[in-house]
């Protein structure tokens, strides 16, 4: 639900105000990447509980957050840590949020800062009344399973804390390197594909669209959905510009070269290119999207840029919600044994079985033996009015238990 604020932006707001926070190292980094001419008017903060990085860092807003329990070793790889400082620090991290419209925030989740504050953040921007966007990347399989299980959870926890998260996984970047690949180069390309897909949403918020697309619709695409996100940003220039999108479209990686888009059940595409943009172009590349969407709703967007002249770029973003478990009801089977001496007759059997839609509990017989009743074998049956009280009622009345 957006707070009044965040209402009042949908509605009047035509320039919102952009600050990118880079959270812990790897947050930081991305963000050193992104201070470039093409993000003019957004602001750049970084936030670290280690103050040697944040004080390499190129951001204009630093925020070291330590405190003396900690003895300047910051976040030590342990979320609880970063969450802590931030929490402790929850005022500040409102205070630099204040007056934004639009919040991005940049972070490696698997260690301490960028998992245990990230959060965080995304609360304290919420509760400062600004939208919220984060793009995170998980660790790589390699880099072990307590790490990967830090990462889940702080990602469950930011999905929960803003309005919209954008996920990599970085163990997709083996698609895209070789085997001679250095540990510098591999990291570069996980931090590229993040990259555009922040360029790609900036683009959404600030170039003013033929056909536009407010940022609460991709807000309203990602929120909730607790799948993994997928996006893709390319583009193409020349005569074929609007083949060859598609063309990369259907065979990017973090697409699964297309396979996303048919699993998918809510997608974004935004396209934007020069005055030259022709209608053509657009159906083209939007046909050939809704062909791999299936069912999925599409939400599309153009815009007009003078100064891409010749130059189509695309911004793909796919959601898919996890499937609902298959519902399971209780099914009670029966069956009827001979009567012994003593008189036993039936043995019934209670086991939760998967049940379709539309069907019907059916009892049916079981194949059991007969168990001995050993002393009371030869006992009498207790009859009451005809009806042996030592048979289970549901039994005796014919009653399914479903």
């Amino acid at each position: 639900m957006q707070t009044p604020e965040q209402n009042a932006f949908f509605e009047t707001a035509s320039a919102p105000s952009v600050k990118i926070f880079g959270v812990g190292n790897a947050g930081d980094a991305l963000l050193n990447a992104l201070a470039t001419a093409e993000f003019s008017g957004a602001e750049f903060a970084a936030i670290n509980t280690d103050a040697a990085a944040l004080a390499a860092s190129s951001a204009t807003v630093k925020i070291h957050l330590e405190n003396k329990l900690f003895r300047g070793l910051g976040s030590g790889g342990d979320p609880e840590r970063g969450r802590a400082l931030a929490e402790e620090q929850f005022s500040t991290l409102k205070s630099a949020c204040a007056g934004t419209n639009v919040i991005f925030i940049l972070a490696g989740l698997g260690g301490g800062a960028g998992s245990g504050i990230s959060p965080v953040l995304a609360k304290a921007a919420r509760e400062a009344g600004a939208l919220v966007l984060a793009f995170v990347t998980l660790p790589f399989d390699c880099e072990g399973n307590r790490r990967e299980t830090q990462a889940q959870a702080s990602l469950e926890q930011l999905k929960s804390a803003a309005d919209g998260v954008v996920c990599l996984p970085s163990q997709k970047i083996f698609k895209l390197i070789d085997e001679n690949s250095t540990l510098v180069e591999t990291f570069r390309v996980t931090g590229g594909f993040l990259i555009e897909g922040v360029r790609g949403v900036w683009s959404l918020l600030t170039r003013p669209g033929l056909i536009q697309v407010h940022f609460g619709d991709l807000c309203a695409l990602l929120r909730d959905r607790h799948a993994e996100n997928a996006f893709a940003f390319v583009e193409a220039s020349g005569a074929g510009r609007a083949r060859e999108v598609v063309e990369k479209i259907l065979t990017h990686p973090l697409l699964d070269e297309g396979r996303v888009l048919a699993e998918s059940d809510a997608v974004l595409v935004s396209l934007t290119a020069g005055k030259d943009l022709t209608m053509a172009e657009i159906n083209r590349v939007m046909e050939s999207v809704k062909r791999q969407c299936g069912h999925a709703q599409i939400i599309m967007g153009a815009a007009a840029d003078a100064g891409l002249k010749e130059k189509l770029c695309v911004t793909v973003i796919a959601a898919k919600q996890h499937a609902p478990p298959a519902s399971v009801t209780p099914r009670t089977e029966t069956r009827t044994t001979a009567p012994a001496a003593g008189g036993q007759r039936e043995v019934v059997v209670a086991r939760p079985r998967p049940r379709r839609a539309g069907s019907k509990p059916v009892q049916t017989q079981l194949p059991l033996t007969i168990v001995s009743k050993g002393r009371f074998d030869k006992s009498e049956p207790t009859l009451h009015r005809g009806e042996d009280l030592d048979v289970p009622t549901f039994i005796r009345r014919g009653i399914a238990l479903n």
